[in-house]
């Protein structure tokens, strides 16, 4: 028991203290409570892990809810993108929740705030307000309208909400303290006017709440046990207590908050304005493009759910943040694309082969292993003929003794095929290389059992045949930032360090089992890497996205 107990992370100590002191398991309940105002990504992957694996492991509920208090910013294909993206990694939620819902609730709390003597509304700029906060070693100082009457602030605090004020002529804040060595007690803002329409609500609110204020009175009205988030938000968690605790009656289960370390990931970013900014600026296609950070472009790029899960389990819960070398999630992708992706043969950089002793006109359909780790992925079929194609790299008329492939007077096995040997080359009147001509065994065929077919050689490479191939379109994606942190020099604007070799497209030519492939298939090209089939692709016009390649060559550059 003590083993287990010294392998969890801080967040489960937590949990588990509590379950000790004053909590029963049916009163844990968590939630995940992203803003729609943008599509997720990976650092918001690891908080959806957290949140919902917390859930896995107590058997607790856990609410997707949208905090969606800011008009100005959110839109209703943010939150379909959010829903797919937590469904897509594999969690379901208790309830579908928005911080919309609770508006009414919170105007009501709010009044009652007033009435209290706790809140009251300020007629001063946002300028001005900001000049009275003072600094961390100063006081604030009041504002004027501090001491408004209970009666004068409910009369003004209704007419904000009826849209009958200017959207910049008052605002509601708290009365806490001016003097707070903690700044955001000094009397922070609850509502400001926006008259502008909501994506749930439409136009029945001209006010709305700030973050501060929704956010831990939805976890209470959810009945939410604790609320994580990260560190950024530390010092709002005395606010969060003093908010809870002004709507809460004794004995009532309040929610607990606590903080956890961003994990920031290496070649990328994942701020949204940044983000935002590379798809406006048109560094990227889209907020779903395969060099994205987002979940929907790592959809697209071919990453599996799993991987991603085991990625954001493997870096664990933090209480510093730390840079997560990208390669990591690279391995993650890799280890569980190599015991799902089926193997299948494609050529990058064509080189023609001819086999001189093959008849002309025939053909022959030779049986594949669809992939090696897993013993119940079964075979497929791969077409053979007289005229192949092979990578141009692996062909040299001399090379030395380190070169395993194909070279002038030495063997090769084909994979799933024959033994060939090269005979000679046809060029053009440069010097370029146009054709190997080769000959074969024909008793070495692939799995036949004959003598010859168990004869060794140094060297296997992947081919296809030219009358069977067909012609794909291929996105070979790279890291999208040439350093490690873009944002690190702060005298340089990050789109300095932007890959311009993010992105290569090129053709290839691939076996003619692919044909049907369909969007998020995904494959291993045998000695390439893996690819995914993109949703632009059709039958008629193949298009693969490099998910990884089969090894990490980026330290190589």
């Amino acid at each position: 028991m003590s083993e287990e107990k010294k392998s969890l992370n801080f967040i489960e100590q937590i949990i588990e203290e509590d379950l000790k002191e004053n909590y029963k398991v049916s009163d844990l309940k968590f939630r995940f409570p992203p803003e729609p105002n943008g599509f997720l990504h990976i650092g918001h992957a690891s908080s959806i892990c957290l949140n919902f694996g917390l859930g896995l492991k107590y058997n607790a509920p856990v609410n997707l809810r949208f905090d969606d208090t800011n008009p100005l910013k959110e839109e209703t294909v943010y939150v379909d993108s959010i829903k797919s993206d937590v469904q897509w990694l594999g969690f379901e939620w208790a309830q579908e929740c928005y911080a919309s819902d609770y508006f009414q609730q919170l105007y009501d709390w709010a009044v009652e705030l007033i009435k209290a003597g706790d809140a009251y509304v300020d007629s001063q700029t946002s300028e001005e307000i900001a000049a009275q906060k003072g600094t961390p070693t100063q006081p604030g100082t009041a504002s004027p309208y501090r001491n408004r009457s209970v009666e004068e602030n409910l009369e003004l605090f209704e007419a904000m909400k009826n849209g009958e004020t200017g959207e910049k002529a008052h605002v509601l804040r708290a009365k806490i303290d001016m003097a707070s060595p903690n700044m955001i007690m000094r009397d922070p803002v609850m509502y400001r006017c926006l008259h502008k329409a909501h994506h749930r609500t439409g136009n029945d609110w001209m006010i709305y709440p700030l973050y501060d204020w929704a956010h831990g009175e939805s976890d209470f009205i959810e009945s939410i046990s604790h609320s994580f988030c990260t560190l950024e938000f530390l010092p709002h968690r005395e606010l969060y207590n003093w908010f809870v605790e002004r709507v809460s009656q004794p004995g009532e289960l309040v929610p607990k908050q606590r903080e956890f370390a961003r994990r920031n990931l290496s070649h990328t970013v994942v701020s949204k304005r940044k983000l935002a900014q590379l798809v406006e600026q048109n560094i990227v296609k889209s907020w779903d493009d395969p060099r994205m950070p987002t979940i929907s472009g790592l959809r697209r790029r071919g990453y599996t759910p799993e991987s991603i899960r085991t990625f954001a389990d493997s870096i664990g819960i933090g209480k510093r943040e730390n840079m997560i070398d990208v390669a990591h999630l690279e391995f993650c992708v890799r280890d569980d694309l190599n015991k799902k992706a089926p193997r299948v043969m494609g050529v990058m950089d064509p080189l023609k082969v001819v086999i001189t002793n093959y008849p002309e006109g025939k053909e022959e359909w030779l049986t594949a292993e669809n992939n090696p780790e897993d013993e119940s992925a079964g075979e497929h079929e791969v077409p053979f003929s007289r005229e192949l194609y092979i990578e141009k790299e692996d062909f040299r008329e001399e090379a030395n003794r380190k070169f395993f492939r194909l070279k002038l007077g030495k063997e090769v096995r084909l994979k799933n095929a024959y033994i060939i040997k090269a005979e000679d080359v046809v060029k053009d009147e440069d010097g370029n290389i146009l054709e190997v001509h080769c000959t074969y065994d024909p008793e070495s065929k692939s799995g036949s059992g004959t003598e010859a077919s168990q004869r060794k050689v140094k060297g296997t490479l992947h081919w296809v045949s030219i009358p069977h191939a067909m012609e794909a379109e291929v996105r070979l994606y790279d890291r999208l930032f040439t350093v490690e942190d873009p944002t690190a020099d702060k005298d340089k604007d990050f789109l300095e360090f932007v890959n311009p070799e993010s992105l290569k497209v090129s053709t290839a030519f691939v076996e003619p089992s692919l044909k049907s492939a369909t969007a998020e298939d995904k494959f291993q090209f045998q000695r390439i890497g893996y690819f995914c089939v993109d949703r632009d692709s059709t039958s008629d016009h193949l298009v693969f996205n490099r998910t990884v390649t089969l090894r990490d060559n980026w330290k190589k550059k």
